[in-house]
């Protein structure tokens, strides 16, 4: 990776720390970013779908199981949108899940930047074995 795209990923990254910080989850907060020739295309971070209260936790601290993942929240925000996410990139705070990893290589998004890695790695693990190009880095 050429020293350009490293600053840019550093950017982004940042940006989606900030977009992160609009979720209204006690336990963790996550943001993404999609972008695509440098543009940012969508955004998303966790938390309940539009219209629902904005608790992400149930009474036992538990997320609540309609919670959406900031991956998802950005990637059905572009598919109602006139963009594509076609050979885009996902910059988002902490690593996806299993579920978010599926959405992401059939949105056919092909690279994803993160800083937090979540204790299971299923996600990443599929990301890879599904071709899509999986970026650490620390902040």
């Amino acid at each position: 990776m050429n020293d350009k795209q490293q600053l840019l990923d550093i950017r982004y990254l940042r940006m989606a720390q900030i977009w992160a910080e609009n979720s209204y989850c006690k336990r963790r907060q996550v943001g993404a970013l999609l972008v695509k020739d440098k543009m940012i295309i969508s955004d998303g971070f966790n938390g309940t779908p539009s219209g629902f209260e904005n608790d992400c936790e149930d009474e036992n601290n538990k997320s609540k199981p309609y919670v959406l993942h900031a991956e998802a929240n950005a990637i059905t925000k572009v598919a109602r949108s006139n963009n594509s996410s076609e050979g885009a990139t996902l910059y988002v705070t902490t690593s996806p899940c299993i579920e978010c990893a599926k959405l992401i290589i059939q949105s056919g998004i092909k690279r994803v930047v993160y800083n937090q890695q979540y204790r299971i790695t299923d996600g990443i693990d599929l990301l890879k074995r599904a071709g899509v190009e999986v970026v650490f880095i620390e902040l």
